[in-house]
């Protein structure tokens, strides 16, 4: 997301940690807390309607249709990073409207394309990996959101992994090892764990800049992008350990 970080550091001269007390203070904390219960509400929103378009493809077979082969389960595979992509590298240029359309696209397309661990795993099984996940998260969040502990040097950390992960996944395309794969899991799992809490302290800490300026509406729905992100990648590597296959 090289633009919106952009933006992000240029925006510092416009705004600042509110160093006094009483009411700025008081002010800076109730705009924060509003800030990123937006965050949260977008990204909530968003895994709702992915959770719903995946079980109504689900049932209606259209889950059955796009994955049994062909050109349309790599379109439905790729589209979502596609949008991702254009709303990253393109947040200057669209407007708050354009990437609330994009968002919830993109959410639609990881609908259909989540849709195909139904027919991989059991219901009981998606649903108790979900609210693993749902509680995970909550947690790592809430100490990303909490901790006074610098966690950005953590972040460069697991941005390295995350491109050794995807090495590490293509590879495993062509040698189609089970053991590597469930160490492929495992890392992911791990990985996607210590991005919530960086992501959600990098939120935080990214308001003191952008609030007052006319990307902060842009970056609620990017941030909620980044935990949406997050949440999805760790349900799907934690599935991998947790899923009882149909």
């Amino acid at each position: 997301m090289a633009d919106w970080n952009d933006t992000s550091r240029n925006a510092q001269r416009l705004g600042s940690v509110p160093r006094a007390g009483g009411d700025v203070a008081g002010r800076y904390d109730e705009g924060l807390r509003k800030h990123m219960l937006s965050i949260y509400n977008y990204m909530t929103s968003g895994i709702l309607l992915t959770g719903i378009v995946a079980l109504l493809a689900f049932t209606s077979g259209v889950a059955e249709t796009i994955f049994t082969g062909g050109i349309l389960r790599w379109i439905v595979a790729l589209s979502p990073m596609a949008i991702v992509f254009a709303m990253s590298f393109g947040a200057n240029k669209f407007s708050t409207g354009t990437l609330q359309l994009l968002f919830w696209g993109f959410a639609t397309l990881m609908g259909l394309s989540l849709s195909s661990v139904f027919l991989v795993y059991t219901g009981g099984s998606i649903a108790t990996t979900f609210f693993a996940t749902a509680a995970a998260f909550a947690g790592l969040s809430l100490y990303g959101y909490t901790t006074k502990k610098s966690l950005s040097g953590m972040g460069s950390f697991l941005i390295m992994g995350l491109i050794g992960l995807i090495v590490a996944m293509v590879i495993n395309l062509f040698l189609q090892s089970p053991a590597f794969h469930y160490a492929i899991s495992f890392i992911g799992v791990l990985i996607f764990a210590g991005l919530t809490a960086y992501d959600t302290q990098r939120l935080k800490d990214e308001y003191q800049y952008l609030r007052g300026t006319e990307f902060a509406g842009k970056a609620v729905i990017l941030g909620a992008l980044s935990l949406y992100l997050d949440f999805i990648n760790m349900f799907q590597f934690l599935l991998s350990f947790l899923g009882n296959r149909e």
